[in-house]
């Protein structure tokens, strides 16, 4: 019988050997978990599945390295947002339209991490970020929950950048009044 490996000791056995088991065991635990939170920021699943090869293919090359810091999963989706963020970028104008037709499509379907986000017990916290308009949840979620920065956050999401920085300023008092 084998034992599982922790997701440091398949990176390291990665990094090393490249031991192929250890890659294709590190896929099956994160690959479908990375596509369906990509695809809560893109509607084209042809760039989405571009993105979540890429990101892996990057482990397996070792351009990606892992420091043994912090949770794996967030050190996929930070590579995988950056790529995700480059793919958008080489698109242009027409990636953004397609975007926001997709957005206006599926504008009723709340993502998996807004249902989280509107389950939380922490006061009333759900309630007040269900009431944040749309624009101002997203440009919370791109910074606060993923951690990008302000100008990968204006690529994502197809705004300028001062928009981000006013929206997340906006997003913030509304915040601090509602839980206040």
């Amino acid at each position: 019988m084998s034992e599982t490996k922790s997701d440091g000791e398949l990176l390291r056995a990665i990094a090393a050997d490249g031991d192929r088991r250890a890659f294709e065991e590190l896929y099956r635990r994160y690959a479908p978990w990375l596509t369906a939170r990509m695809r809560g920021r893109c509607a084209d699943a042809g760039v989405v599945d571009d993105v979540v090869q890429e990101t892996f293919l990057a482990v397996w090359r070792g351009s990606a390295r892992y420091r043994d810091e912090g949770d794996v999963a967030g050190w996929l989706w930070r590579i995988g947002s950056r790529r995700l963020i480059d793919a958008l970028r080489g698109d242009g104008a027409r990636g953004r339209l397609r975007q926001a037709l997709a957005r206006l499509r599926h504008r009723d379907e709340a993502s998996a991490e807004e249902r989280v986000l509107a389950g939380m017990e922490h006061g009333d916290l759900a309630g007040a970020l269900v009431r944040l308009s749309p624009e101002l949840r997203a440009v919370l979620q791109a910074t606060v929950i993923d951690g990008l920065t302000t100008r990968e956050a204006a690529v994502l999401l197809g705004i300028p950048p001062g928009t981000v920085k006013t929206r997340a300023l906006r997003a913030r008092k509304q915040l601090r009044e509602a839980l206040a």
